[in-house]
Formats: structure tokens, sequence, C-alpha cells
């Protein structure tokens, strides 16, 4: 019975999306599209051997960090044509390149971003979010994509982990493991481009000092992170790394040393997939229109036209490695 949990997925989603719903189920609908959904990443991630884990992530990285590098040149420069704020533009940029709303949690106390700009940019990457777990199977089907360059083109073109399971999960099993991995691996990159961010930051906040003295009263500190201005903002590691990609890993491990039988992966298979189908409804129960409306048309076009060109470069990078 728990394999046809794959046939239900989608409609599924789509029903928690349209039904009407009391408030009152946002809390468990919340729990399930989160912790469930991390709690089943890390149980998948008893059937994946770390050799396969290293070779995924190896053969990943050119189609990767060309999507990286588009979304965030993408960002800063249609952005500016868009009259998008720096702030925002920023924080849309790591969500769409990296991993949604982790790196835009990671993003915001490096560059000192407010509230304001913080729920633009979540608001956001959640409306593609949706789409694409919607839109994603549906495109892949259509274009043929093997279960491989589907986990492929999911891990690098769709903002969040759970938007990524969510997708990858409906168009099979073999896609669901290679798009986790890659996803996995895609989220490292937050960690130097949070360094460089505030690399950036602290020079900005220099050159802002040194204007500042020469007429005006020379600010003490960084109103955004009330910290001494021009200094490097402090990376919240906690936040960089999710707790749950570090226990996946862990699984791995313990699967690659012989430790989980073998005859306990096809239980633990159908437990993972059972969590990730509760996960679907939870997004689904936990998605309010009010929310997509609430990011503005600027921002949202924004992230409209960086996750198409983040979408067709992982496609166009795959045809041209060989790996489409």
């Amino acid at each position: 019975m728990i394999g046809r949990f794959d046939d239900i997925r989608t409609p599924l989603l789509i029903l928690a999306l349209i039904v009407r719903r009391p408030t009152v189920i946002d809390a468990g609908a919340g729990f399930a599209s989160k912790r469930v959904l991390q709690a089943s990443v890390v149980v998948l991630g008893t059937g994946l051997s770390l050799s396969q884990v290293l070779v995924v992530g190896v053969s990943s990285l050119p189609v990767m960090l060309g999507t990286l590098a588009v979304a965030l040149f993408g960002a800063w420069a249609i952005g500016r044509m868009l009259g998008v704020e720096g702030g925002i533009r920023t924080l849309i940029g790591v969500g769409t390149g990296i991993c949604g709303a982790s790196a835009i949690a990671a993003t915001t106390s490096v560059i000192g971003a407010d509230a304001a700009e913080v729920a633009y940019a979540m608001g956001t990457i959640f409306t593609f979010n949706v789409a694409a777990v919607l839109l994603f199977p549906a495109i892949g089907h259509l274009l043929g994509l093997s279960q491989h360059a589907f986990g492929l083109w999911a891990g690098t073109a769709i903002n969040d982990t759970s938007s990524v399971v969510a997708a990858s999960s409906v168009y099979g099993m073999q896609a669901q493991q290679f798009g986790i991995v890659v996803k996995l691996t895609r989220t490292l990159m937050i960690i130097p481009i949070s360094i460089v961010l505030s690399i950036l930051t602290a020079r900005k906040n220099r050159e802002t000092v040194a204007v500042a003295t020469q007429g005006a009263e020379v600010p003490e500190a960084d109103a955004a992170s009330s910290r001494p201005a021009g200094t490097l903002a402090r990376v919240p590691w906690g936040k960089v790394v999710p707790l749950f990609l570090v226990f996946f890993v862990v699984a791995s491990a313990l699967d690659t040393f012989g430790v989980i039988p073998a005859s306990w992966h096809p239980v633990l298979s159908a437990v993972a997939t059972f969590m990730i189908t509760m996960a679907l409804a939870g997004i689904g129960l936990g998605t309010r229109l009010s929310t997509i409306r609430a990011a503005g048309h600027r921002p949202l076009l924004l992230g409209g036209i960086l996750w198409v060109l983040v979408a067709l470069t992982s496609l166009g990078l795959q045809a041209a490695t060989g790996m489409l």
C-alpha cells in the first residue's frame, strides 16, 4: 500500500492548495512540511553509501556552479534594471542559486537585511517553490528526461530542499535519491558565499564611513547589524549548514560501514516514502495565497526570471556536458 503513495502525491498537493482549511491546522502543516520532511531526508540517507554521495556530488559540480553563477549575476543585473533594492536582490539571488529559505536566513545575518527585505525575498522564493513542485515533474516527462537527468535538474534548479524532495519523489525513486544528493552538495555553497558577502559588506561599510568623515559625523556602528562599521560580519554557522544535512551524512556513513542491515532497506525506504507524502500534504495545507501576493510584483518578477534562467541553464549545461 505504501508503494502506491507515489500515485497520489501530486493530486494530494493540489487538493491541499485549493481546499479551504482552518488556521488551527497551520501548526501541524508546518511541522509536517519542515520537520517530517527533514527527517525523511535523513531516513533516505540510510540507503545511500558515502561513495554514491561523493560521485553524485562531484559529477554535478559543473551544472551546479554554472546555475549558481547565473542566479547571482542575474540577481545583480536584472534586479538593478527592475529597480529592486540591493538587499532584496542579494537575498533572492542566493535563495534561487543555493538553497532557498536556508540561504536567505544565513545571508540575512551577514548583510544586515531588515525584516521587510527578508519578507519580500521569502515570499518570492516560496512562490516558485510551489510552482516547481507542480510543474517540474510534468515538464520532465514532456522532455523525456531520465531519472538521473531529472534529479540533477531538480537539484540544481529548484530552490528549497523540501521542494526538491517533493518534485523528485513524484518523478521516481532514482530521481529522488539523485536530486537530494545534488541539492545537499549545492547547499554547501552557502559557506563560501557567506564569507564573500561578509567581506563585500565590510568593504561597503568602510566606504560609507570614508564618505561620512568628509563632512558628517562618523557612525560608531553599522545600524543594521549593531557591529563596528567596516568590520566583517560574523557568519552564522548554525544556519549555514542545517543540522539535518549533518544527520543525512551520518546516516549514509552508517549504511556505508554496514551498521544498517541490508534487510532493513525496504522498510526504511517505505517509511521515507510515507514521510515525504505527509510532508507534501503539509506543504499544500500550509500554503496561503496571501503570502504569494504579499511578495510584491517587482521582487516576484525578479524571482520568476531567475527561476526560469536557472532552470534553462541547468538543462543547457547538462546537454553540453553529455549528462542529459
